[in-house]
């Protein structure tokens, strides 16, 4: 069996392969075609532009791979069935269950792969390719370190014109403190010229600062050549990440900025979402593989045309869903776990259910 099964993987991957890459060029070419004025407009230059596409195939191939891997099943399976390869095989006495074996073993492998490519390189490259809409294309141009704005606790908000990464230091710095019983109602800012991090005492250190407080007959205001903060939540690493998009984050900076909104009073519902749909997208290829090859090694009338359209069908509806219950999560209706992995258990008992009532 292992000569079979060496056959299989190799004529998975190899599909796999070809898939990934075609469908790669065709969604740069689509691409380049709808921005091509905007480049022109821009002047961006050559360079510029090839860098633009390398740092934006890797997150086509992250959306494609489970796709590409349930057409190479459906068009291995199927073309094997077709010419009565998958006849011959059945004749010696294997089994449906076990001809999908290295299918599926291949695609959880292929899973594996997926979580760290999707997690870890898709993000550098989508951060790559950010930075060159904004320097470039003009989209988005509030650089990251400039004009941010966020909220630091449920009653607190810290805005900062410019932040230096280098040397830890944020320039006209505005610190809003609000009442937790009325979150309309403000009862002290800060206001300093600039604010450095001591890494000795891990402490905020704000310089040239006016301090005021309101109450509701007056305004008291006080001036200091340096004040030290105390709580504020945020370390120097946050103060750039918190305006970065979630597609730029890595997994592991996706749970530290979750940790960092749950700190501060916001809800990270949105952010728990992208990282568990990291995972649970990156399985998506097992599940249309377990999914399709049972329809793919049953011969039916219309041939690879009509097992193309009802795979094809299914990866439509299986992307529908998957948004649709995004969409009820990010509302608050389901939980961000469950949010993330609901379509992939719903169709997982589909495909189980199909590969039940297959012929074996």
């Amino acid at each position: 069996m292992k000569i079979l099964d060496r056959y299989l993987v190799k004529q998975f991957l190899q599909t796999v392969l070809f898939g990934v890459i075609a469908f790669a060029l065709i969604f740069v070419i689509i691409d380049m075609m709808e921005h091509l004025d905007e480049f022109i407009d821009e002047d961006v230059p050559g360079n510029i532009i090839i860098q633009y596409y390398f740092a934006f195939i890797p997150e086509i191939i992250r959306l494609m791979i489970p796709v590409a891997v349930l057409l190479s099943g459906l068009f291995v399976a199927g073309k094997m069935s077709n010419l009565n390869e998958l006849t011959a095989i059945k004749s010696c006495g294997v089994s449906l269950y076990r001809f999908m074996t290295p299918f599926i073993l291949t695609a959880l492998f292929i899973s594996i792969i997926s979580v760290y490519f999707g997690g870890y390189v898709v993000p550098l490259a989508n951060k790559h390719k950010v930075n060159i809409e904004r320097l470039y294309m003009r989209k988005d141009v509030i650089h990251s370190g400039m004009n941010i704005v966020f909220q630091d606790s449920q009653t607190r908000i810290v805005t900062i014109a410019s932040y230096n990464v280098g040397s830890n230091q944020a320039h006209r710095v505005s610190i809003q403190d609000f009442d937790k019983n009325d979150l309309t109602k403000m009862i002290e800012r800060f206001d300093a010229e600039r604010m450095k991090y001591d890494t000795l005492e891990n402490i905020w250190v704000m310089y040239k600062i006016v301090q005021r407080e309101f109450t509701d007959e007056s305004e008291v205001s006080n001036s200091f050549s340096e004040y030290k903060f105390p709580d504020l939540n945020f370390s120097p690493g946050e103060v750039v990440s918190k305006q970065r998009k979630n597609e730029e984050m890595s997994l592991s900076e996706l749970s530290d900025f979750a940790d960092s909104q749950i700190r501060s009073g916001n809800d990270p519902t949105r952010v728990l979402i992208e990282y568990h749909s990291r995972f649970a997208f990156a399985f998506a290829s097992v599940i249309t593989v377990l999914f399709g090859l049972p329809i793919s090694a049953n011969k039916r009338r219309g041939g690879l045309a009509v097992q193309f359209g009802i795979n094809l069908l299914i990866t439509f509806f299986y992307l529908v869903f998957m948004k649709i219950s995004q969409a009820f999560g990010k509302n608050g209706v389901l939980n961000p776990f469950l949010t993330a992995w609901f379509a992939n258990f719903v169709f997982l008992a589909a495909a189980i259910l199909n590969v039940i009532r297959a012929r074996k």
